[in-house]
């Protein structure tokens, strides 16, 4: 028996490095420096590899229209603010949030170096991208990273009729020592913006519970969905709230009262975030904490599985997996996607790099 890969026409295959080199050209030609738009692309790339592809290539197109129309700031004069050694507010001047956040990571890893833990506000960023690609910067440096966003309502909120909340992430970072590290990232909501978009598009039928229409009725049409449902109704609700509280709130930028407010003003989009370190030699010591980690993701991993499961996942493990089969056959890039990518290098001047037909990693067994 063989495995005969099956194909998905239109789509093409990039190398990641030939893919974060052409995002960063597009992004420097929309206004960002070289340095941020490498970032920026960094974390594009990211997302693109462990198959988030909501939040991989496809946002660049979105983020040079952000940079054109001045939503998001290429010449931010980012400050830091601090009064304390574990703490600190980063201001980001409206800059792209994986200028913003990058900062904000490493910002919370040098303190937490000296205070064992450290935390630091974002104020007034755009869009933070995947925010578990700042938690994993943090899990590289042996630390345990936490992060959490809050943005424009654009969520349901139970209870409430029409969007009331975001659909805020939270992401936790821990590193392990012979396994990929544990990498919880997830939303608020049941389903993300870009699944309905993608819906949309693909014209396939949205799950029950998961979208809603404008004015909060639940549908599964993804042509009248405009706005996910929280996960596990006031479970969401209420982890979205705290998250505006976690970090809208707690550095001076409220977003959810100037939103539902008669200030024009506080339509205007913008996010917020606060990332977390946490040195693990401030607790138990850190000799023996990874092994620790791998001793509980191995016995995790060794439970009974259950009946029609395809085995024991632990959050990440999935995706760190095909960030290493992406790493070797190459980024997959939808037709509009890359149709968006070319229009782009065309205006800008930009030679965009070959790509190659792509096949998808599943494969149908024949005789």
């Amino acid at each position: 028996m063989t495995d005969t890969p099956t194909t998905q026409p239109g789509k093409v295959r990039l190398p990641a490095e030939a893919l974060r080199a052409f995002s960063a050209a597009l992004l420097e030609k929309g206004g960002l420096s070289p340095e941020h738009a490498a970032t920026t692309a960094d974390v594009f790339v990211w997302a693109a590899l462990r198959g988030v592809d909501s939040h991989g290539i496809a946002r660049v197109p979105a983020y040079l229209d952000l940079l054109a129309k001045g939503v998001a700031n290429a010449n931010a004069r980012i400050r830091v603010e601090s009064t304390t050694p574990a703490a600190a507010v980063l201001d980001a001047d409206r800059a792209p949030g994986p200028v913003a956040l990058s900062a904000a990571a490493a910002e919370a890893v040098t303190r937490a170096r000296t205070t064992g833990v450290a935390s630091v506000g974002v104020r007034g960023t755009v869009h933070t991208g995947a925010i578990g690609y700042y938690v994993s910067k943090i899990a590289e440096q042996g630390m345990v990273g936490l992060g959490f966003v809050a943005g424009m309502p654009n969520m349901g909120y139970t209870g409430v009729r029409g969007a009331a909340v975001a659909t805020s992430p939270l992401a936790v970072a821990v590193p392990a020592a012979e396994h990929a590290p544990l990498l919880l990232d997830m939303a608020t909501a049941t389903i993300a913006l870009g699944k309905i978009r993608q819906a949309r598009a693909d014209g396939t039928p949205l799950p029950e519970g998961a979208a809603a229409t404008e004015d909060g009725t639940p549908t599964t049409d993804p042509g009248e969905a405009v706005m996910p449902l929280p996960l596990g109704g006031a479970k969401g609700s209420g982890m979205s709230l705290a998250f505006e509280l976690l970090t809208s709130v707690l550095v001076g930028a409220p977003i959810l009262t100037a939103f539902h407010s008669d200030d024009p003003k506080g339509r205007r989009h913008r996010q917020n975030a606060l990332l977390i370190a946490l040195a693990p030699a401030a607790f138990a010591g850190a000799e023996g904490f990874t092994a620790a980690v791998d001793a509980t993701l191995g016995t995790l991993k060794g439970l009974p599985a259950a009946d029609g499961a395809e085995g024991v996942f632990y959050p990440g493990e999935r995706s760190a997996g095909v960030a290493a089969e992406r790493g070797v056959r190459g980024i997959p890039v939808a037709p509009g996607v890359w149709r968006a990518l070319t229009e782009s290098a065309a205006r800008f001047g930009i030679t965009p790099p070959t790509p190659t037909p792509t096949h998808t990693p599943a494969s149908t067994p024949t005789a």
